[in-house]
């Protein structure tokens, strides 16, 4: 799916800073070369989950792949500022896919993991396209960081991040998880948090915003709560 975003968006590429380095731009891949590899990759990746796991993996995958293409980079991305709330669900597919992969079926823990997936996508895009603003209002792309003041986004960046925790908080009693979750949950996310406010802060103030410490937080919160999800139910807590 990111190589057919690579292909789709290689003539805004050339004008980002941030992109511009990228293999489709500079023309060290060619366009018939990462389509034969994008589709390739694709056809392998559906087929070994249709055979080795499930089909609901399978076609979860190929939803995942349709969405993320059709659905945000050649309908939201270059003409909605709500274009990283609705297409970050592609993002979420992942935790659908590695569930119904293992028991065939879906329930209430992957959909409350989708649900953090879904919040936390915004918080976390967001602080990057505060950083690269001139980047995206050159090829006229319109994030949230570009059509609204920096308090805006900022006060959305909290609010986006209050939500992902208090999300992350259900898979509690619906699991139910342990300790090390809990601990997790709320250490991890109160430092999220606390990061998104400190943003919204800055840009109240006017000072230098800083967003990339709310972007890499971010990551690491991330990381930290689903690495809690896989190790809390292997421990006698």
């Amino acid at each position: 799916a990111n190589t057919f975003n690579m292909v789709i968006d290689r003539d805004i590429d050339t004008h980002m800073g941030r992109t511009s380095q990228r293999p489709l731009v500079t023309g060290d891949i060619s366009v018939r070369s990462a389509l034969v590899f994008a589709f390739a990759l694709g056809g392998l990746s559906i087929g070994w989950l249709w055979v080795f796991t499930t089909a609901l993996a399978a076609l979860l995958s190929v939803a995942a792949i349709l969405f993320y293409v059709f659905i945000y980079t050649l309908w939201l991305k270059r003409r909605s500022e709500q274009n990283i709330i609705w297409g970050g669900i592609a993002g979420c597919f992942p935790v659908l896919i590695g569930w119904s992969a293992v028991t065939g079926t879906l329930g209430w823990e992957p959909l409350i993991l989708f649900l953090v997936v879904f919040l936390w996508t915004p918080p976390h895009y967001w602080p990057l396209s505060m950083k690269y603003r001139e980047d995206y209002a050159r090829v006229n792309v319109p994030m949230l960081a570009v059509v609204r003041e920096a308090p805006i986004v900022g006060a959305q960046v909290v609010l986006y991040a209050w939500a992902t925790v208090a999300a992350s908080l259900l898979l509690i009693p619906v699991a139910p998880m342990g300790l090390l979750y809990v601990a997790v949950a709320i250490v991890s996310g109160g430092w999220f948090i606390l990061e998104s406010h400190r943003l919204y802060q800055r840009a109240l103030q006017g000072v230098e915003l800083s967003p990339m410490r709310v972007f890499h937080s971010s990551i690491t919160y991330l990381t930290l709560l689903f690495l809690s999800v896989g190790i809390d139910p292997l421990l006698p807590l």
